[in-house]
């Protein structure tokens, strides 16, 4: 058995070089677990990039002390993001097509990374991410679990992807598509960046099950900071969800009807859902116009599809609606907004003109006014939606009947 286990070690090592495969190992304070990490990958490959994040433990002169392996260092600090796209950077200079990450706070286990190389064997240059067995590791944080799922989500309404694992660090990149990008995040919300943009230009992605060991609480080691960089996250995520309606999603539409005779027809189905009832299309449009008025600008899309998905709504005429809120639009919305809130102000009402005073300072004056105003307005704009949708969707279906 001893035999068989060194004859296959051997094969994944070989498989490292003939594939050009590296793995990269972004790390920050990890001194007491890096040794281990980079030693159990040794087994396997020589191939190793160690990304030094400015590290202020002893982690510098332990990787230093690895002659088979490539150490990356800078100070001060810059976020796993940036690690890992100094990671990448550097693998392509020594001439590597691809890249396995591999955290290093001992969490992941270097006996998976055959796994990745069997896959791209097998099925060729993808994005591969391994799915943690979240569902029967022990000491999983409740955090990480809701993050990832609520992670999921958003990748999938970003891409048309279903993955069981879009947070997981233990990832096989192709590196030729991220080289020829510009990245516009740092810290965690990389992870989330890349694999979207990949999605975006056409590379496959796929998934393997890994295993994952989570210490318990009091010797865990994280530095993930869950509100700024949830929100970090959150903004990242209305960013492209952003992208994906102006272009993303028009490009692939385009590009889906471009040689289909039958668009019409299919362009119906997707709006129009033939079998959903009016009530619920109504219903989709009036929650997309009160989406596109409510004063929480820039998170809209973002809480609005989520919102959409949960209560079963048609999602596309959702975005359709919600983009009342266009940009010739936002004036008027606001200024609407403010004339609405002025009964609920009385003598601290704010009296604004939509061509001369309609400024950030003077919107500003009185904020209170202008939510109260916007909240009332968005109301009024559902109600509306709703009415309107619903009388025009019984007149369609008469006329068609007829």
């Amino acid at each position: 058995m001893g035999n068989e286990s060194k004859i296959a070690t051997d094969e994944v090592s070989r498989a490292f070089t003939d594939l050009r495969v590296c793995v990269v190992i972004p790390t920050y304070n990890n001194a007491a677990t890096i040794a281990t990490v980079i030693s159990d990958t040794l087994q396997y490959t020589n191939h190793i990039i160690v990304v030094n994040d400015g590290s202020t433990d002893d982690t510098a002169n332990i990787v230093e002390g690895f002659e088979a392996i490539t150490v990356v260092s800078y100070l001060p600090n810059q976020g796993k993001g940036m690690a890992l796209r100094t990671g990448f950077k550097k693998a392509v200079e020594l001439g590597y097509e691809h890249a396995i990450t591999i955290d290093s706070d001992g969490q992941h286990f270097a006996k998976d990374l055959p796994l990745f190389i069997e896959k791209l064997k097998t099925e060729g240059p993808a994005l591969v991410m391994g799915a943690r067995n979240m569902d029967t590791a022990d000491n999983v944080p409740g955090k990480s679990s809701f993050g990832n799922q609520f992670s999921n989500f958003w990748y999938k309404v970003e891409t048309g992807i279903e993955l069981p694992d879009t947070q997981t660090g233990y990832r096989l990149y192709p590196l030729s598509p991220i080289s020829k990008m510009k990245f516009f995040t740092r810290k965690y919300e990389f992870e989330i960046e890349v694999i979207v943009r990949l999605a975006w230009a056409g590379v496959k992605v796929s998934s393997i099950p890994i295993t994952v060991y989570y210490p318990p609480k009091e010797e865990r080691i994280s530095h993930f900071r869950p509100f700024k960089d949830f929100t970090r996250i959150s903004i990242v995520n209305t960013v492209l969800v952003t992208i994906c309606f102006f272009y993303i999603w028009p490009r692939d539409f385009i590009r889906k009807f471009y040689k289909n005779k039958n668009w019409k027809r299919e362009l119906r189905q997707i709006l129009l859902k033939p079998g959903e009832t009016d009530i619920k299309k109504a219903n989709a449009i009036a929650f997309g116009g009160f989406m596109g008025i409510i004063p929480i600008w820039g998170f809209q899309l973002l809480v609005g599809v989520f919102l959409a998905h949960l209560f079963k709504l048609n999602k596309a005429l959702f975005v359709l609606a919600a983009h009342i809120s266009f940009a010739p639009m936002i004036p008027v919305i606001v200024f609407l907004s403010y004339k609405m809130g002025k009964p609920f102000m009385g003598s601290r009402a704010v009296d604004i003109s939509l061509n001369k005073q309609l400024t950030l300072s003077k919107i500003g004056q009185n904020l209170e006014q202008y939510i109260y105003g916007s909240l009332l307005l968005a109301i009024i704009v559902a109600v509306v939606f709703w009415l309107l949708t619903f009388i025009l969707l019984k007149v369609y279906r008469s006329a068609k009947n007829s």
